[in-house]
């Protein structure tokens, strides 16, 4: 995996394609692209029989540069980075920042392209993508681009924490119907990577998701909630409502917790903040570096009253 930074200090974990899969995916263009060439040149053969030499060569040349340079370019350029190969072979070119391509990154990476791969057959190509580190060719190079596999074996969903015991069922009573789908994502998202993310991005990109969900949902963010608790525990929230609705108000009643328990310090610290008295406090000791409600002293149980005097029957209660 190649590690890209972008220009919102997010690191993306992208596979470069090496050597194989890059020569297959250029085989498969250039054939398409030799085969919609011999086709026209017959074509422009037969139409231009009766133009004189220079003519018919000049003619000639047009069409190669057309559709062996100009061809691929404008592929790449339109499909954002993905030819006819690519395609095939599940291979994208991104910017170095992983954004898509534009006409002057195919136009770099096509010019070049005509001496690495054209001219030498591949082979300045295979050994500049042999030499890097990512695989990428003198045209890459050049373009600030970066050819990676867009098709990649399924591993195990991002895992979104769980938010702390004393803000489990606190936002019951949100409305979250005008939310958008889009929001849910970004929060999704969000949750599953901020250990990935740096603290302050973090902490700043928690407060604008936190701001938008709260204008959504008409209700301000509690005074000293983190913005990730707070988000963390309207995705529960929502989680519980749609368990809810699917099997039943016995399966999920009262918005309980949905997940298992999360990494300790996941949100982190909430300052002087205490929940209110009516929320249990979670099971003493707490993974979870959050101060809790305080324990309710048990009342001590009352003697026992002496049972009635009845007939005797002969049975002995027992102590």
């Amino acid at each position: 995996m190649s590690e890209l930074v972008t220009g919102e200090a997010v690191a993306l974990e992208l596979r470069p394609a090496k050597v194989p899969s890059r020569a297959l995916a250029v085989l498969l263009d250039l054939a398409v692209a030799l085969t919609v060439y011999v086709v026209a040149t017959i074509a422009l053969v037969a139409a231009t029989a009766s133009l004189d030499e220079a003519a018919q060569t000049a003619i000639s040349i047009a069409m190669f540069v057309l559709l062996l340079v100009g061809g691929p370019i404008a592929v790449e350029t339109l499909s954002h980075g993905r030819s006819l190969g690519k395609m095939a072979c599940g291979l994208r070119v991104v910017r170095d920042d992983g954004g898509p391509i534009r006409f002057r990154h195919a136009l770099v990476r096509g010019l070049i392209g005509v001496i690495e791969i054209l001219m030498t057959m591949g082979v300045i190509a295979c050994i500049a993508s042999l030499a890097s580190s990512r695989g990428r060719r003198l045209g890459d190079v050049f373009a600030g681009t970066l050819v990676v596999r867009e098709r990649l074996p399924v591993g195990p969903m991002g895992f979104v924490p769980p938010p702390p015991p004393w803000l489990a069922g606190r936002f019951s009573g949100l409305d979250l119907s005008a939310v958008p789908d889009g929001l849910w994502l970004a929060v999704r998202q969000y949750l599953t990577r901020m250990r990935q993310l740096d603290p302050q991005v973090g902490r700043t990109m928690a407060e604008r998701l936190a701001a938008d969900l709260a204008d959504r949902t008409g209700a301000p963010v509690p005074q000293g909630v983190p913005a990730a608790a707070y988000l963390a525990a309207v995705v529960q929230e929502r989680q519980a409502r749609e368990v809810r609705r699917a099997f039943g108000q016995a399966t999920a009643a009262g918005g309980g917790p949905v997940g298992a328990v999360g990494p300790v310090g996941a949100y982190g610290s909430v300052g002087a903040y205490a929940p209110p008295a009516h929320h249990a406090a979670p099971p003493s000791p707490s993974p979870y570096p959050y101060p809790s409600a305080p324990a309710v002293p048990p009342t001590p149980a009352s003697p026992a009253s002496p049972p009635a005097e009845g007939p005797s029957t002969g049975f002995v209660p027992p102590a």
